[in-house]
């Protein structure tokens, strides 16, 4: 890769950020065009993202992602939000045009073209969905209007209910649920939250109350407890490899205007989620 006075930057803001594979993805991606862009990760405390945001004005970047904590908390910070993601309440891709900053998020149809390429339906599914932030809400924004229903379990009560209402206006098919003892009656399970992501962070549900055959999609890209917990029980196991893809190659589009080589991508992923330093200690 050739830096020089004519380079764009993109790049991913988060908090952690040491275990993103999004750089590795998207610098393939651009290099295979011919583009001179380069995607940087940025560790950004809460407590200065607006400074950050700034900044991607006053340095010029091209545009960001956004990954946890901050889907949410960045939105008041925008000049402008695509229809998508003012309805779903979380951004995960920031386009600069000209100084001005539109959201957009690109996580739930990249959720979607995962299942997708893996031969998996959601149509008419009893699905639970594990989590109420950012990400949880764009899977949830796509899956609502295809599923027969949709648990929300959060790890505060509060949220979860929130984002019920919030999918009830698209599809009146939306619950939450506290009590995790009984998984059998769902077809798909989708694990929401950053645990996993660290060695020692808990199990989000019991194993044993998985069964054999259940699609169990782990949004976390790195393998994790619940992920080989889940194989053992002769579960169908997905981790968030297929949709970072997925919702990178779009964010990709609207930073270049260019379609990406997917495949290119994904074997930059493949290969950068096998080193060894993924899981954070």
């Amino acid at each position: 890769m050739k830096i020089n006075g004519k380079t764009k930057i993109t790049g991913i803001f988060g908090y952690p950020i040491e275990h993103t594979l999004s750089p590795a993805m998207h610098n393939a991606a651009f290099q295979a065009l011919g583009l001179n862009y380069c995607y940087v990760p940025f560790l950004v405390h809460p407590d200065f993202l607006d400074k950050a945001v700034q900044s991607v004005k006053a340095l010029n970047l091209t545009g960001v992602n956004i990954t946890v904590p901050h889907k949410e908390k960045v939105i008041p910070l925008l000049d402008h939000m695509n229809d998508e993601a003012l309805f779903i309440g979380a951004v995960n891709t920031i386009v600069n045009n000209e100084g001005k900053l539109t959201g957009y998020n690109t996580d739930g149809r990249g959720f979607m073209e995962s299942l997708a390429e893996n031969g998996i339906s959601s149509e008419g599914k009893d699905i639970l969905i594990i989590g109420a932030g950012g990400s949880a809400r764009a899977v949830g924004y796509s899956l609502c209007q295809r599923a027969n229903s949709l648990s929300i379990q959060g790890r505060t009560s509060e949220k979860a209910k929130r984002l019920v209402q919030d999918l009830c206006r698209i599809k009146n098919n939306s619950s939450p649920i506290e009590d995790l003892a009984d998984l059998s009656r769902f077809q798909i399970i989708i694990h929401a939250t950053p645990l996993g992501l660290r060695e020692q962070d808990p199990m989000p549900i019991k194993a044993e109350s998985l069964r054999e055959g259940q699609i169990v999609y782990d949004l976390v890209y790195r393998e994790t407890m619940l992920q080989k917990e889940a194989s053992k029980r002769q579960c169908i196991v997905l981790n968030g490899l297929g949709m970072l893809l997925w919702q990178g190659a779009l964010a990709f589009e609207l930073w270049t205007g260019r379609k990406p080589d997917r495949e290119i991508m994904r074997r930059a992923l493949n290969i950068a989620s096998s080193e060894p330093q993924g899981i954070l200690p």
